[in-house]
C-alpha cells in the first residue's frame, strides 16, 4: 500500500498542479449552490432537509467524475509517459487503485465543501442528520461507480475530450436505465429489471436514509467491474501477440469475466433479500414500529394484506410501486406466519378484478398520461385490501397517496405514511372482529369484576340489578373459558373496603337513598382487565340489555386497540329568524367526523337527558352554546367518571354579515366556561391576533382585454392565527407530525396555579400576538397598509391557545346545585322536581370526583374544525386543513392513550419546516452560503499558489550570462 500511497500524493500534486481541477470543484459548487437555492426554490419549501441537494447530485456528479477521470490515463497515454508507468515494479492493479483514490479524493473534497449547507440548514430548523448522512454515503458510492467508469473510459482513448463525452454517456446511461421516465416505457417486470440496474434508483433509496446491503453491494460491485476491466485494459497494452503469452492473455481475460459474473450473481442471489438493510432516520420512519410489531403478535387469525396495483399506470406512481412491495414484505415477516402479503395486478386475472370490485367496491382509478406527442388515459388500480375473518377494510389511492406541488411544476407524488395507514387499518379489522367474549378468552390472566353493593340500603326498584349483574357474569365467564371473575362486596360490612377507601382509591362514594336521607346505598361494578381498571356507575335502567352493554363497553374500552366510540356534540341548527326565515348553518364538521371515522366510531349525541350513553370512550364538545344546564351537567359528570373529554370553546363564532354579506363575527354564551374555569382553566374573552398567520382567499376581479376575470388573492389575516412547531408542546403526541396548525378567531387560555403542575400548553401563539377585544374583523389598509389592523404593541406576547390536563378533577356540581336535585332553580326561571319521571330515569346521583389520570383537552377556538373555514383554506390550493383535522385525531389518539398509532405517525408525517425567518434573514443564509464556497475556493486557490511556487523542476538547463543555453 505504500506504493499506492506515494502514486496517489503524485497523481494528487500533478491534478493541483494545473488550475482545471480548481475549475471543476469550483464550477460544481456553485452549480450545487444554485440549484439548491434557485431552482429548487428552498426557502420556498420552508423545508429544513437537504433533499433538493442530493436530488440534482447523480447528475451533477457525472459531469464532475468525468472532467476529473478523462485525464488520468489518456494523459499519460499522449504525453508517452504511461509506457514508463508500464515498466515500473508496480503491478496494474496498485495503479488503477491510486488513480482511483486520487479522482475519490477529489470528490470528497468537492462534497465536504457542500457541508456548509445542511450545517447552516441545521441552525435554521431541526434537520434530521441520518438522511444527510445516507445522502453523503450515496453521493460517495455513486462518484465510486462513475470514476470506475471514467477510469476504464479514459484508459482506452488517448484524446481527454472523447473520454469526456463517452464518460458522460455510459454514466448518463446508468442512471436513465433507473429514471421513471425510461421505466414508463416498459412493463411485465422489465421495469423492475431497469429499477434495479440504474444508479439514480439506487441513490434515492440510500439518500432518504435507508442503508440497504443490497444497494451498497451494487454499487461496489460496478465499481469493482470496471475497476477489472480497467486493470485489463491497462495490462493489455503490455502484451505481445506471440503464443508464449496466449494463455496469460487468455486467464486475464476470463479471469476478469469470471470477476464481473461472480458479482452479477451475487446482486441476483441478494435481489429478494429485503430485510438486510439500517433504518439510520432520527425516527426510524422506514422501519417497522415495535408497537406495529406488539400488534402483528397479538393475531390469532390469518391477515391478508393484498395490494391491488396494476403494472401499466401512471409513471409517478411506478416508483411507489416497490415501496409499497417492500413494506407489505416486512408485514409479512413481523407476522410470523399469520400475515399473507401480496402484491397484484388485477387486470391481469379476471378473479381477482371481479372479487375487487363486486366484494370490496375496489375500481379502477382513471389517470391522464401525456407526452410532448400526445395525451391519454390509464385505468389503473392502487389500493389495499386488508381482511380479518370477516371483517375487511380497503384503504384507497386517496388514502395512500399525498401529492405536493414542486416548483417546477412537477409534482412531488409520494406515500402518505404506508406505516401508520397500515397498522391503524389493521386495528380496526382485528379489533371489528373481536367481541367482548373472544377479547376476554384472549387474556393470559382473567378479568376481575367486583360489585360493591350494599343490599340493606339498596332500593327496592334496583334489586332486579344484582340478579342481572351474576346473571350478565356467569355468562361471559363460560363464554370466554373461565375469564371472568366475579365477587360481591357489601362496603357497610367488610373493613377492607371501607367507604372512605373507596372514596379515595377508585372515587366511589355512596348515593343517597332520597334527597332528605342521610343513608346511601352502592351497586357500583369495578372491572379489572390487566394494569387498566374501570368503575362502572349504578343506572336506573337495571335491565339486563343495559347492564350488558355497560360491562361490554367497559371490556371494550380497556382492550388495547379496540374500536373505540367518539361522542360528538355540535350546536343545534338555529332558528327562523323574525321574519321565519331559515338562518343557515355555518358551523359544520362533516370534515372532522369523516377524518375520525377512518379510526374510530363516531356519533351524534344528545345530552339533553344529562347523561352520556355509555358506550362513548370520548366526548367531544364543539362550539358549546345555548346549552342547557343537564347537558353541562352531562358532560362534567362523563369526566367525573373517568371519561376523557375535548372541548373546542371560543368566546366568538362566525356569522353572515347582514350588511355586507361577508363574514362577521357574534359573541358565543351558555357554553362550558363556567365549569372549564371551575377546574382551573379560564377562557378570556378576548380574540388573538398575530403577525404570524394564515392567509386569508379573497376574490378579486380584474380586466384582461376587456374580459372580466376573477382570481383569488391571499391576504394577512392576524385572526388566522399561524402555529409552527416552535411555538408547540415539545415532546408531546397531541402535536406530533404537525407542521403547522391555523387557530381561527380564538381566544387565550389561562391555567390556574395549581392546575400548571398538570397541565401542558400544547399550542401558542407567536411573541408577536395581541389581544383584541371587540367583534369587529374587517380590515382596513387605508389607515393600517400592512395587516389591515392596529398593533397593540403594550399587549404583544405569546398567548396560550390550547391545553392538555391530566389529573384528578372536582366536579362542578360538588358545590353547585344539581339540575336534578330538588326544586332546581335554571336561568330562564323554571323548575324541575327530582321526582319527576324525566328527572328519575335519567340519572342516579352525582359523582363528585374524577379518578387519578382523568384526561381533558381545551381547544380556545372552535371555527378551526369549521367546515366553512377549512373549505375558504382550500380555496388557496393549501392543505392547512389536514394539520388542523390531525391535532384533532391527535387529541382523541392522546385520550385513549393510543400512542402506538400517535408514534407511527409521528415519525412518518413530522416535517421539518424551517424557523420563521425574514426576507432578510434568508437572504442572508444564502449569501453567507456562497461566501463560503468561494472562501474554500480562494483558499485551495491560494495554496496551489504556494505550490506552485515552491515545486522545483525535475531537470534544470544552465544557461550562461547572456541568458543563452
Amino acid at each position: 500500500m505504500r506504493q499506492v500511497f506515494a502514486f496517489t500524493r503524485k497523481e494528487l500534486k500533478s491534478t493541483f498542479g494545473s488550475p482545471l481541477a480548481l475549475i471543476f470543484i469550483g464550477a460544481f459548487l456553485l452549480a450545487t449552490l444554485f440549484i439548491f437555492f434557485w431552482v429548487e426554490a428552498f426557502f420556498v419549501r420552508g423545508i429544513a432537509d437537504v433533499r433538493p441537494l442530493f436530488k440534482w447530485m447523480p447528475i451533477l456528479l457525472i459531469f464532475l467524475v468525468s472532467a476529473l477521470t478523462m485525464r488520468q490515463w489518456s494523459e499519460e497515454e499522449r504525453s508517452g509517459t504511461l509506457e514508463m508507468l508500464l515498466t515500473l515494479p508496480i503491478s496494474p492493479i496498485k495503479l488503477v487503485f491510486a488513480k482511483f483514490l486520487a479522482v475519490m479524493a477529489m470528490v470528497s473534497l468537492s462534497l465536504l465543501l457542500t457541508l456548509g449547507l445542511p450545517i447552516t440548514i441545521d441552525l435554521m430548523g431541526n434537520l434530521d442528520w441520518g438522511p444527510v448522512l445516507g445522502g453523503y454515503l450515496a453521493a460517495l458510492l455513486l462518484a465510486a461507480a462513475y470514476s470506475a467508469i471514467g477510469l476504464f473510459i479514459s484508459s482506452r482513448t488517448s484524446s481527454q475530450i472523447v473520454a469526456l463525452i463517452l464518460s458522460v454517456l455510459l454514466s448518463g446511461i446508468f442512471y436513465l436505465l433507473g429514471s421513471s421516465a425510461l421505466q414508463s416505457f416498459f412493463r411485465g417486470g422489465i421495469d423492475d429489471l431497469l429499477r434495479a440496474l440504474g444508479t439514480g434508483s439506487r441513490f434515492e433509496s440510500i439518500e432518504r436514509g435507508v442503508i440497504d446491503l443490497r444497494d451498497l453491494l451494487y454499487y461496489l460491485s460496478l465499481t469493482g467491474i470496471f475497476l477489472a476491466l480497467n486493470v485489463l485494459s491497462l495490462d493489455s497494452k503490455r502484451w505481445s501477440k506471440g503464443k508464449r503469452t496466449r494463455a496469460y492473455r487468455r486467464n486475464s481475460r476470463l479471469g476478469t469475466i469470471l470477476l464481473a459474473l461472480n458479482l452479477v450473481l451475487l446482486n441476483v442471489w441478494l435481489f429478494p433479500l429485503r430485510g438486510l438493510r439500517a433504518d439510520i432516520t432520527q425516527d426510524k420512519r422506514y422501519s417497522l414500529s415495535s408497537s406495529t410489531k406488539d400488534l402483528l403478535d397479538t393475531l390469532s387469525e390469518p391477515l391478508l394484506i393484498r395490494a391491488y396495483i396494476s403494472e401499466q399506470t401512471h409513471p409517478l406512481l411506478a416508483p411507489l410501486i416497490p415501496q409499497v412491495t417492500d413494506m407489505l414484505r416486512e408485514y409479512e415477516i413481523a407476522g410470523k406466519g399469520e400475515v399473507t402479503a401480496d402484491v397484484v395486478d388485477p387486470q391481469k386475472n379476471p378473479e381477482l378484478e371481479a372479487e375487487a370490485n363486486q366484494t370490496y367496491g375496489i375500481q379502477p382509478r382513471p389517470f391522464q398520461v401525456s407526452d410532448r406527442y400526445q395525451s391519454s388515459v390509464v385505468n389503473a388500480y392502487f389500493d389495499i385490501l386488508l381482511r380479518y375473518g370477516d371483517q375487511s377494510e380497503v384503504i384507497s389511492f386517496n388514502d395512500l397517496i399525498e401529492v405536493v406541488p414542486s416548483q417546477t411544476g412537477n409534482p412531488d407524488v409520494q406515500l402518505r405514511n404506508l406505516e401508520y395507514d397500515l397498522t391503524r387499518t389493521i386495528k380496526k379489522v382485528v379489533y371489528g372482529f373481536q367481541n367482548a367474549d373472544s377479547l376476554l378468552a384472549s387474556l393470559d390472566q382473567p378479568a376481575k369484576l367486583t360489585l360493591f353493593e350494599t343490599p340493606a340500603t339498596l332500593p327496592t326498584e334496583l334489586a332486579e340489578g344484582s340478579s342481572n349483574i351474576e346473571k350478565i357474569a356467569a355468562d361471559l365467564k363460560e363464554k370466554s373459558g373461565g375469564k371472568l371473575e366475579l365477587s360481591v362486596i357489601d362496603p357497610s360490612t367488610d373493613p377492607n373496603y371501607t367507604p372512605t377507601r373507596l372514596k379515595d382509591e377508585l372515587g366511589i362514594e355512596a348515593i343517597p337513598v332520597s334527597f332528605f336521607s342521610t343513608d346511601g346505598f352502592y351497586q357500583h361494578m369495578l372491572l379489572q382487565l390487566g394494569t387498566g381498571q374501570q368503575v362502572i356507575f349504578p343506572s336506573n335502567d337495571v335491565s339486563e340489555t343495559s347492564i350488558r352493554t355497560s360491562i361490554e363497553s367497559a371490556i371494550q374500552r380497556l382492550s388495547p386497540g379496540f374500536l373505540r366510540v367518539i361522542g360528538i356534540w355540535t350546536p343545534p341548527a338555529p332558528q327562523p329568524n323574525q321574519f321565519g326565515q331559515q338562518m343557515p348553518q355555518l358551523y359544520q364538521t362533516q370534515f372532522l367526523s369523516d377524518q375520525l371515522s377512518r379510526d374510530y366510531s363516531v356519533q351524534t349525541v344528545d345530552l339533553s337527558s344529562g347523561k352520556v350513553d355509555s358506550n362513548i370512550d370520548i366526548l367531544m364538545v364543539l362550539a358549546p352554546q345555548a346549552m342547557t344546564e343537564k347537558e353541562r351537567f352531562a358532560v362534567d359528570q362523563f369526566l367525573m367518571r373517568g371519561g376523557s373529554v375535548i372541548v373546542a370553546e371560543g368566546n366568538y363564532g362566525i356569522t353572515v354579515d347582514q350588511t355586507g354579506g361577508g363574514l362577521a363575527l357574534q359573541p358565543l354564551s351558555g357554553g362550558l366556561a363556567d365549569l372549564l374555569l371551575h377546574y382551573g382553566i379560564t377562557l378570556e374573552p378576548s380574540l388573538v391576533m398575530d403577525t404570524q398567520n394564515a392567509p386569508f382567499p379573497v376574490p378579486v376581479t380584474r380586466s384582461v382585454n376587456g374580459f372580466q376575470v376573477q382570481e383569488i388573492q391571499a391576504l394577512d389575516y392576524p385572526f388566522f392565527v399561524d402555529v409552527r412547531p416552535a411555538s408547540m408542546a415539545k415532546d408531546n403526541l397531541v402535536v406530533s407530525g404537525l407542521s403547522s396548525v391555523t387557530m381561527n378567531f380564538a381566544s387565550p387560555i389561562s391555567l390556574s396555579d395549581e392546575l400548571k403542575d398538570n397541565a401542558t400548553v400544547l399550542l401558542s401563539s407567536s411573541p408577536n400576538a395581541w389581544t383584541r377585544d371587540t367583534a369587529d374583523i374587517q380590515p382596513n389598509f387605508d389607515a393600517y397598509p400592512d395587516l389591515g389592523f392596529a398593533v397593540d404593541t403594550a399587549s404583544q406576547k405569546s398567548y396560550p391557545l390550547a391545553v392538555a390536563v391530566t389529573g384528578k378533577f372536582s366536579s362542578y356540581y360538588s358545590d353547585h346545585p344539581s339540575p336534578f336535585d330538588q326544586s332546581f332553580q335554571t336561568d330562564a326561571g323554571d323548575t324541575t322536581s327530582a321526582d319527576t319521571p324525566e328527572a328519575s330515569q335519567t340519572v342516579l346521583g352525582t359523582v363528585k370526583t374524577s379518578p387519578e389520570g382523568t384526561r381533558l383537552v381545551v381547544l380556545g377556538s372552535s371555527e378551526f374544525i369549521n367546515d366553512t373555514l377549512l373549505q375558504l383554506s382550500a380555496r388557496l390550493g393549501e392543505d392547512r386543513s389536514l394539520s388542523n383535522l390531525q391535532l384533532m385525531q391527535n387529541a382523541v389518539d392522546w385520550s385513549v392513550e393510543d400512542a402506538d398509532l400517535l408514534s407511527i405517525r409521528a415519525r412518518g408525517s413530522f416535517t421539518r419546516l424551517l424557523n420563521p425567518m425574514t426576507e432578510q434573514q434568508e437572504t442572508f443564509w444564502e449569501v453567507l452560503n456562497y461566501l463560503i464556497a468561494v472562501i474554500a475556493l480562494i483558499v485551495l486557490a491560494a495554496l496551489w499558489q504556494v505550490r506552485k511556487r515552491n515545486t522545483r523542476p525535475l531537470i534544470t538547463v544552465p544557461q550562461t550570462a547572456g541568458g543563452e543555453a
